[in-house]
C-alpha cells in the first residue's frame, strides 16, 4: 500500500500494543489518530510520538456510543477517508473471572462491552469513512485464547486457565471479523483478526514475554496488506490460526 497520504485510527492507543501500532504506522507515513478515552493520557502519548510522524489525539471511549459518534464526526471533518481502522482497545477483568460454571455475569458483560461491543460500535461508526478509502483495512486485535479450535485441541493448555469472559469476548470478535469480511467481500476492504502474542502490557500486569513493539508488527502487517492479501482470516506472527 502507498502510505504517503494514508490515514489510520487506533483505539486504546495511549499505551501497550496500541501505542506501538500508532508508532509504526506513523513511521510509515500514516496520519494516525490515537484514540483514548482519557484526554490527559492521550495527549501525553501524542507528545511522545510527535517525532515519529503525524499523530493526533481523538477522544474515544469505545463503551460510549456518543463518544464514538463524536470521534467519527471529528475525524470525518478532517479527512475524506479512513484507510486503516485498528480495533485495539481491550480489557481483561480479573474480578469475577473464572471458568464458565462460576464466572460472574457482570464480568462477562463488562468485558464484552469493551472487547466485542466496543469494536462493533467503532466499526459501524467509522465504516462509511473506511468505505471512502481506496482500499480500506480493518484489523481486530484478538487472541488465540478466543480460538475454539485451539481450545478443544488435544493437550491444549489454554483450557486450564480459569478464564471464560476474556477468551469468549475474543471468540465473538473473531466472529465479527468473519461477518464483516463476508459483508464487505465485494469491496477492496480487507477485514482480519490478529493475535499479537503474549506481550508485556497492563492487561496482563506486564507478565508478557515480549515487548508490545513485537506484537504491534503483527497488527501493522494486517493493516498494510497489499491488494492480493487475505480477508476474513485470523493470524499470528507465524501465519493463519484456526478459528
Amino acid at each position: 500500500m502507498n502510505t504517503m497520504t494514508q490515514t489510520a485510527l487506533v483505539t486504546g492507543a495511549n499505551k501497550g500494543i496500541g501505542f506501538e501500532t500508532a508508532r509504526l504506522l506513523a513511521q510509515q507515513g500514516f496520519t494516525v489518530w490515537l484514540g483514548c478515552r482519557h484526554q490527559g493520557r492521550g495527549e501525553v502519548a501524542v507528545k511522545e510520538l510527535a517525532h515519529e510522524g503525524d499523530v493526533r489525539f481523538v477522544s474515544l471511549d469505545v463503551t460510549d456510543a456518543e463518544s464514538v459518534r463524536a470521534a467519527a464526526l471529528h475525524i470525518g471533518g478532517e479527512t475524506d477517508a479512513l484507510d486503516v481502522l485498528v480495533n485495539n482497545a481491550g480489557v481483561a477483568i480479573g474480578e469475577g473471572e473464572s471458568l464458565p460454571s462460576t464466572v460472574r455475569l457482570e464480568t462477562i458483560q463488562r468485558t464484552f462491552d469493551v472487547n466485542f461491543y466496543g469494536a462493533l460500535r467503532v466499526t459501524q461508526a467509522f465504516l462509511p469513512l473506511v468505505q471512502k478509502a481506496q482500499a480500506g483495512r480493518i484489523v481486530n486485535v484478538s487472541s488465540t485464547m478466543g480460538s475454539i479450535a485451539t481450545l478443544v485441541s488435544p493437550g491444549n493448555p489454554l483450557g486450564q486457565f480459569p478464564s471464560f469472559a476474556y477468551p469468549t469476548s475474543k471468540t465473538l470478535l473473531n466472529a465479527l471479523t468473519g461477518w464483516f469480511a463476508v459483508e464487505l467481500g465485494s469491496t477492496p476492504i480487507k477485514v482480519n483478526a490478529v493475535c499479537p502474542g503474549y506481550n508485556a502490557t497492563d492487561l496482563n500486569n506486564n507478565l508478557g514475554t515480549q515487548h508490545p513493539s513485537q506484537g504491534a508488527k503483527v497488527v501493522v502487517r494486517a493493516a498494510t496488506l497489499p491488494a492480493d492479501g487475505p480477508s476474513g482470516g485470523f493470524f499470528d506472527v507465524n501465519g493463519p490460526v484456526g478459528w
